[in-house]
């Protein structure tokens, strides 16, 4: 005999996941003229990796350029919802992602050292993104930055702290402003002592 319970209609509906972390990906040829601007106006925090037009498949083949967009809502989203809105400027299958900081380091690929290594610089964040509100900075990444800026330091022969953190300021990344910022007695001090260097002809770089 059957079970007349196998036949009526079930009242539950289908759960919906929700996220605030997503990713997807974009492609030149795809991509409207004003896309940027179509992301600005979603209110959404948003970070675009440099254009990675340097990455090989398992077979070494060229992968078509591509650009990897981070969007961060300021609450859950579905998936149906997150779709819509990457379509409007042409993004292709949109994933959840648990680790902001991570698919951030991949913009770059920082941790996968076979790959090639893009700029941070060229990293494009909007609608008040930034990647220090989701991961601190360890002492080893720290210090690694600081070599950085004392290299830029070296090179751009700033004179002036203040001619150092303008530079940033529209040059640096958001870590190294932080970074120069947090530090102002240390780059302060270099960059005094840097500029008594040149002034007297002793070489930069540990020269004799």
């Amino acid at each position: 005999m059957s079970n007349n319970n196998d036949n009526k209609p079930t009242n539950r509906k289908k759960q919906v996941i929700k996220k605030r972390n997503w990713a997807t990906i974009c492609y030149p040829e795809s991509v409207p003229k004003n896309w940027i601007e179509i992301i600005k106006q979603s209110g959404a925090q948003v970070a675009i990796s440099p254009l990675h037009d340097k990455d090989h498949d398992e077979n070494e083949e060229n992968k078509k350029p591509h650009w990897h967009i981070l969007i961060v809502y300021p609450g859950p989203k579905s998936f149906e919802s997150v779709q819509i809105f990457c379509q409007s400027f042409g993004g292709v299958c949109p994933q959840s992602i648990e680790s902001v900081k991570g698919y951030y380091r991949y913009f770059t690929h920082k941790d996968n050292p076979e790959k090639f290594q893009y700029s941070d610089s060229e990293i494009i964040c909007l609608n008040g993104f930034n990647i220090l509100d989701y991961a601190d900075i360890s002492k080893s990444e720290g210090v690694v930055i600081k070599k950085h800026l004392q290299e830029l330091i070296i090179k751009n022969n700033f004179y002036e702290y203040a001619q150092f953190m303008d530079y940033l300021l529209y040059n640096g990344t958001d870590a190294e402003y932080d970074i120069a910022s947090s530090n102002t007695i240390f780059f302060n001090a270099y960059i005094k002592s840097h500029k008594t260097m040149l002034i007297t002809g002793f070489p930069a770089g540990g020269g004799q």
